[in-house]
């Protein structure tokens, strides 16, 4: 399962293990504790409150390792950029942490090395924010709170630091666009979202147009209290937690006026197939179409259809179409990534450019056949057991669950979500995945792109 994307990191260890000896004892002992005594996918005691100023909270209380993350989020992703702007997002939450009224960059990266503390960035089509992981003794969890605090409410995104981050930023984008894997990622998210928000993506001209105004605007528009979702895991008291939330949120403003709604996405009329030549030695393979939003009906069943047709191991359809009976990738897959709209649905495989069109074709054929057909009760059982597996991997950690807690909060759903999410995937039945197939995907209307190889012979 992939409810959050590679967003959160742990203490560095150069910062807390070299400066806090005495506490290396304790955690190393917590550690084996952690390992020895924690029940996987236990009930988790999830509480949830909301601020005196509107910005909602989740809680849940583990005091197994003496480590606190705290994270603090907005419906701030790149959809969110002003038409004309494409990058004001992604470039507002870098620079937040580049200077505040306080502190500038140098000195807020001084202070939380100091305390052995981190602080990251979050950021995709629908959210941004940043999260904090650092010790959970009091004084120590004090200033690192204080830093997140004042980054979020109080940057000041100093010009001059604004001119670096532009110019390096409008250096990578020029680099990346002679890469095939970021040509057919981002070509591919313009071609199925067209002019909808999340067809956004970066350029250089919009982020060399980029200023200070711009950054103070978007600030002030959208890292508000009242859309502000508090995650807060670890070794602190329901009492505690309360007073967390609101020091980090009481400095923010509210809302002006409620943020307008992002459109519906729109279906995909007729078939789109666009061909980018490159002199990479393999070609980069991605098609796909609208596929499901956070709280789909059909998430269950079309998440496990997924796992049948390209996900993880190597039992997939397209990994045995693809690579074991003709030998033309190493890999291939197939995801959703669900949104508030309608995400993503994704099959990415790469190629010999001599075999592009042929692997082309019977990835196509392969997502007909499972369309058309259904899975088998081989396959479903097989795809159930890895997902159930995984997950209880990807739950197994402070951080993870903060991750999974921030998506909970974000799109609103059921508070016991963990709990049930293994056993929806069991209950999902073959007659289930093929109504769904069936009804939300549609192979003869898909959006291709081929980076490589020239045009179909």
């Amino acid at each position: 399962m992939n409810l959050t994307q590679n967003r959160r990191s742990s203490v560095r260890r150069q910062g807390w293990t070299h400066r806090f000896p005495t506490l290396l004892p304790v955690v190393v002992s917590a550690l084996v504790a952690l390992t020895l005594s924690r029940p996987a996918l236990a009930e988790l005691e999830i509480e949830n409150w909301t601020t005196p100023n509107g910005a909602r909270v989740l809680y849940l209380e583990s005091r197994v390792l003496p480590i606190l993350d705290v994270s603090i989020e907005f419906p701030a992703g790149s959809s969110r950029d002003e038409p004309g702007m494409n990058g004001l997002a992604s470039m507002t939450l870098s620079m937040m942490r580049k200077g505040t009224r306080s502190l500038n960059e140098n000195q807020i990266s001084e202070q939380l090395a100091a305390i052995g503390a981190q602080l990251s960035g979050s950021f995709s089509l629908d959210r941004s924010g940043y999260a904090l992981r650092t010790l959970s003794d009091e004084h120590i969890r004090s200033q690192a709170l204080e830093i997140l605090r004042d980054v979020v409410s109080a940057p000041v995104f100093p010009p001059e630091v604004l001119e670096r981050n532009k110019t390096r930023t409008i250096a990578y984008i020029e680099e990346s666009q002679t890469r095939p894997n970021v040509i057919v990622s981002q070509t591919f998210q313009q071609e199925l979202y067209g002019a909808h928000p999340y067809g956004s993506t970066h350029d250089a001209e919009s982020v060399a147009a980029l200023t200070r105004d711009d950054l103070l605007a978007f600030h002030q528009q959208f890292y508000v209290a009242d859309e502000a979702v508090v995650v807060i895991v670890g070794d602190v008291s329901r009492e505690q937690a309360q007073r967390i939330a609101s020091d980090l949120t009481d400095a923010l403003p509210r809302s002006e006026e409620p943020l307008s709604p992002l459109p519906e996405v729109a279906e995909i009329a007729q078939s789109v197939e666009v061909v980018i030549p490159h002199d990479a030695s393999q070609a980069h393979i991605r098609l796909g179409m609208p596929g499901l939003r956070r709280g789909d009906p059909d998430y269950y069943a079309l998440w496990v259809a997924a796992q049948i047709l390209g996900g993880g191991g190597m039992t997939s359809m397209l990994n045995e179409e693809l690579r074991e009976k003709r030998g033309l990738t190493y890999s291939a897959y197939s995801y959703f990534s669900p949104y508030q709209r309608q995400g993503p649905f994704v099959i990415s495989l790469q190629t010999r450019k001599d075999q592009a069109w042929e692997a082309l074709d019977v990835a196509l054929s392969t997502l007909e056949e499972l369309v058309e057909n259904g899975p088998s009760e081989e396959q479903l059982e097989a795809a159930k057991r890895y997902v159930v597996g995984g997950f209880a991997l990807n739950v197994d950690s402070n951080a993870e669950l903060a991750n999974y807690l921030a998506v909970i909060g974000f799109y609103r759903l059921p508070l016991d979500y963990i709990d049930r999410f293994p056993q929806e995937i069991e209950k999902v039945t073959m007659e289930q995945i093929s109504d769904a197939l069936r009804r939300r995907l549609a192979p003869e209307r898909t959006v291709t792109v081929v980076v490589g190889p020239s045009a179909r012979p």
